[in-house]
């Protein structure tokens, strides 16, 4: 049992869901916690503290996050688990009700789990803040890494685009970013701490510095120049944001990998109006073609949501139409589900569960077939991998600089470097690629 005045030697378990975001904060928890003395748990030992950091992008996600809290409270009964993210921020009664849960913290609230455990343990009753998304102004700085070997540097939070599928905005608020400074500064410590890849993460990151006088490009005009970080990756990017500016920078960058990830959403330009996009398909191929024309080994990651309303049988055709006609390495699929308070509910044409289900199945099979053309393209090449940290005793992996996953012999002595892999064949599941050392 927890010493409920310090919890002080007390262990936790951290449980995330969703975006690299959360990632990058829950690391950020838990650095606040250590801090405290509240260590992180080991294989086979029982939590006194759980932090469940959640997602509410879709029905499912809220489904899952609530069965993972109940399942929690089920195995440790005798733990306090403490609740944030979009799910406790857009649904705060709702988690407040389930088992074991003895603090629910708003979106702009995760600093301060550590101050409302306190709080708890003083009254034992119920600790809830959570503020209206109008209210989040706050921008709170998170980098850390975690278990891996990459880290996630956070520099923007919130979205002002309100597109008519998402509650987003509803549930991270404003857009709002760090300082340039600062987030430099923060670079420039991962690479103290011996870090080499750090991915920059936000919510709508494109729109970095809104309302200033600095801009995503500046701020990653000045990361290029941190001594002793050897890769960063631009986390998922709106189309519109992406200029081709930003496109022949990262192709002459000395640090910045040639990998990108774009949100397409639909192939469709009648339903990309209806979902409130800010560009159409003729934009998209032009980013995507622009990548190819500068960087012709770039990985291209693109999202695509399936069976969102208003998608008829013609505009779902037209969509995997598109998809296929463009030069990328992988979807990344979204079955599209309601979502209370978005103005989508009241787009005429629903999708039925089924359609969606064979929607989604197609898409996801074009997505396999266009990752395996991406992966062959380097077969019998040789290409730098930045190798993580071994979770297997006889298998290291990592990626390469355009973001194939790459399996090699295990060699713990590696891990965290960067070494030249010949890439030989695509592993049976077709996800990743398997490689040796080159000599």
């Amino acid at each position: 049992m927890i010493d409920d005045a310090t919890f002080g030697n007390a262990k936790a378990l951290y449980k995330t869901f969703g975006c690299k975001l959360n990632f990058a904060e829950t690391s950020t928890v838990a650095r606040q916690f250590a801090e405290r003395g509240i260590r992180r748990v080991s294989t086979g030992e029982t939590p006194d503290i759980i932090v469940v950091n959640t997602c509410s992008v879709t029905d499912v996600a809220d489904k899952k996050c609530r069965q993972s809290i109940r399942s929690l409270a089920r195995r440790y009964p005798d733990a306090k688990i403490l609740v944030t993210g979009c799910y406790a921020q857009l649904k705060s009664e709702e988690v407040a009700s389930l088992p074991g849960v003895v603090v629910v913290a708003g979106i702009d609230q995760k600093q301060n789990l550590a101050k409302f455990l306190d709080e708890w343990a003083a009254s034992h009753e119920m600790v809830s803040v959570v503020n209206k998304w109008r209210d989040i102004r706050d921008f709170t700085p998170s980098c850390a890494r975690g278990d891996r070997t990459r880290y996630f540097l956070k520099i923007q939070d919130g979205c002002d685009y309100f597109c008519s599928y998402c509650t987003i905005p509803l549930a991270r608020g404003r857009s709002r970013s760090g300082k340039i400074a600062d987030i430099v500064k923060q670079a420039e410590q991962v690479a103290a701490e011996g870090g080499k890849e750090i991915v920059i993460t936000g919510v709508n990151i494109g729109d970095f510095g809104k309302g200033s006088d600095e801009t995503f490009f500046d701020l990653i005009r000045r990361l290029d120049d941190v001594d002793g970080i050897e890769r960063y990756r631009i986390s998922s990017i709106e189309p519109n944001l992406l200029s081709d500016e930003i496109i022949e920078w990262v192709a002459q960058s000395k640090r910045f990998m040639p990998y990108f990830h774009i949100p397409l959403q639909s192939g469709d330009d009648d339903v990309l109006r209806l979902m409130r996009r800010h560009y159409d398909t003729s934009l998209f191929r032009h980013r995507i073609e622009k990548v190819r024309e500068v960087m012709p080994d770039a990985f291209i990651g693109v999202d695509l949501i399936v069976g969102a309303r208003g998608e008829t049988v013609e505009r779902f055709d037209n969509s995997c139409r598109f998809i296929e006609s463009l030069d990328i390495s992988r979807l990344h699929v979204f079955t599209y589900s309601e979502r209370p308070g978005t103005q989508a509910l009241n787009i005429p044409h629903v999708v039925s569960q089924a359609d969606k289900h064979r929607r989604t199945s197609k898409v996801l099979a074009i997505s396999e077939r266009k990752l395996a053309d991406f992966s062959r393209r380097f077969l019998g090449t040789v290409r730098p991998v930045l190798v993580e940290h071994s979770r297997r005793a006889t298998v290291s992996s990592g990626f390469t600089d355009n973001y194939l996953k790459v399996e090699i012999p295990a060699s713990p002595a590696l891990d965290n470097h960067i070494v030249n892999v010949r890439l030989k064949s695509l592993a049976p599941d077709g996800e990743k690629v398997i490689g040796e050392l080159a000599s």
